[in-house]
């Protein structure tokens, strides 16, 4: 259902071929920042939206990008900022992970691979982003982990334990080369179609991308 915000002009697309594709890794605060808006936008639409994860650092080796924002300390100051700011402007909390860059995030990564197998990967990414970066808490400590799994309606420890098996560290391997093949260089990336956008800054561009699809224009937007 679209909000009465939009006019509707009429359907170019069938909604159940339209989707909101979403590669992410959890070490990107960005994709945090990204992840508090898609519920709106998912419910604007009526889109579903796909998340993918991938490892963010093999992405970058297979395409020839480097994490600047871990090597640059100017730009890693620059970078906590403007977080801030967004996170003011969204009116969300931001709190940097204490260990974010010695952190493994591969279990996290495949823990939301057993949690698309479950049907509900939107609960499981948004819940650990917000608990890496907007509480800032420390899910290192397996415990507070499954903690906030079970606070979100998750058998925490089934889980974790069901993530570990190997068949998940090739999924995610997959997903991080389909990620290259499709010309993503970091996270969070998001498709329409063929139509690739990068970074929370861009949803605006997202939102309307899909809108189009729909046949819907925005009041007040071109």
């Amino acid at each position: 259902m679209i909000d009465d915000e939009y006019h509707v002009m009429a359907y170019t697309a069938d909604l159940s071929m339209l989707r909101l594709d979403l590669y992410f890794d959890f070490l990107s605060p960005y994709t945090y920042l990204a992840s508090t808006r898609l519920d709106g936008i998912a419910r604007r639409t009526g889109v579903q939206v796909r998340y993918t994860p991938l490892h963010i650092l093999d992405l970058m080796k297979l395409v020839g990008n480097r994490p600047t924002t871990f090597e640059s300390a100017n730009k890693r100051r620059y970078a906590g900022q403007d977080m801030l700011r967004w996170a003011a402007k969204y009116g969300v909390a931001v709190n940097s992970h204490p260990r974010a860059r010695k952190f493994d995030f591969s279990l996290l990564r495949q823990a939301a691979l057993v949690a698309n197998d479950l049907g509900r990967p939107g609960d499981f990414t948004q819940g650990v982003l917000k608990g890496l970066w907007g509480l800032g808490l420390d899910l290192e400590d397996e415990e507070v982990l499954v903690g906030l799994l079970d606070g979100i309606g998750f058998d925490g420890a089934a889980l974790l334990e069901a993530a570990r098996d190997p068949q998940y560290a090739e999924v995610l391997k997959a997903n991080t080369e389909e990620a290259a093949s499709r010309g993503a260089f970091g996270s969070p990336t998001f498709f329409v179609g063929d139509e690739m956008f990068f970074g929370n800054d861009r949803l605006d561009f997202v939102e309307d991308a899909l809108l189009r699809a729909l046949g819907a224009t925005p009041e007040g937007r071109p």
